[in-house]
């Protein structure tokens, strides 16, 4: 099977810890790799984590609050110290070209790759990106500040090709190809062979979602539906839900409660308060309603 993995480089909130760094996190789809915020230390944790520099090819900025894109500048000078030639694209709200094109002609000028900001709305549920292996879709979200999250939905493969039956009705090289798109095959005698005895299922698509930063807000479980892996943001536990209720912030039983409503068949707990030495006290107030909830570190790499 292909590879489909999320990387995580940082996963606190704003204050940074000894225990975690600002949020960031890779997302691999079939050898392509596709940054999720960018907070400080990124790209000494893209390093840690040993992946391509060379196969970064699209940042996802969820929102322009400093410890979801402090890291950029630092990783945009990196790659060109590294000589990178192909265009580097980000997608963010409007605002960040403004913010990012004076430091990038003062710092990154010698650069040979040129910097694309391709904005989105993040009020708006719209496909922003997709090739041949992925799709990405924005999801609303509801924080301080204008912020989205991000589904990734890995593209429908063709059916497998049973080898044996090819070569039983002697299948010409010309024909496999129309029937992995669902054709019959008709044998010189006239006789129909089904498309179904001639090919294998191939593996499902695998999803993933990922929200953060945002207060509770069910608007978002048709978007997330079903995914094999939710990342929501549990900045806080349930005695300060006063406290994310002002801050626009989630506890962990709330993003529990999203992922169970959701479908979803994974939950991963992400973007703690520096108040908790422990996270634990987060994952098992999240396991009571969703027991198939994990807690992302920095280096995990979870494999859907």
């Amino acid at each position: 099977m292909d590879r489909f993995e999320v990387n995580i480089l940082g996963c606190g909130s704003a204050s940074p810890t000894l225990q975690h760094y600002p949020t960031s996190q890779v997302v691999s789809v079939r050898e392509k790799l596709f940054m999720v915020d960018c907070g400080e230390n990124s790209q000494l944790q893209f390093r840690k984590s040993k992946l391509s520099f060379s196969k970064l090819s699209r940042i996802f900025i969820s929102h322009l609050h400093g410890d979801h894109c402090f890291g950029l500048m630092g990783l945009i000078s990196t790659l060109g110290l590294l000589g990178r030639t192909s265009n580097l694209y980000i997608h963010a709200h409007a605002d960040l070209e403004g913010l990012l094109r004076p430091q990038l002609d003062y710092f990154c000028r010698e650069n040979s790759f040129e910097i694309i900001f391709e904005p989105f709305s993040p009020v708006l549920s719209e496909v922003i990106y997709e090739d041949r292996s992925v799709r990405v879709t924005t999801i609303p979200l509801k924080h301080r500040v204008p912020c989205a999250g991000f589904r990734f939905d890995e593209q429908p493969k063709e059916p497998n090709l049973k080898r044996d039956m090819l070569e039983f009705y002697n299948i010409p090289l010309r024909m496999r190809g129309e029937i992995k798109k669902g054709a019959d095959y008709i044998t010189e005698d006239g006789q129909v062979i089904p498309n179904s005895h001639l090919v294998r299922s191939a593996e499902p698509p695998r999803s993933y979602a990922y929200c953060s930063d945002t207060a509770y807000n069910e608007k978002i479980i048709p978007i997330i539906e079903n995914v094999n892996l939710l990342y929501h943001e549990a900045t806080f536990a349930e005695k300060e839900a006063m406290r994310a209720v002002k801050t626009m912030h989630s506890t962990a039983r709330q993003a529990a409660e999203i992922a169970k409503q959701g479908n979803v068949k994974e939950l991963m707990l992400g973007h703690y308060s520096s108040r908790y030495p422990d996270n634990r006290i987060l994952l098992n107030e999240a396991k009571e309603v969703f027991p198939n909830t994990i807690l992302a570190n920095e280096g995990l790499c979870k494999k859907l």
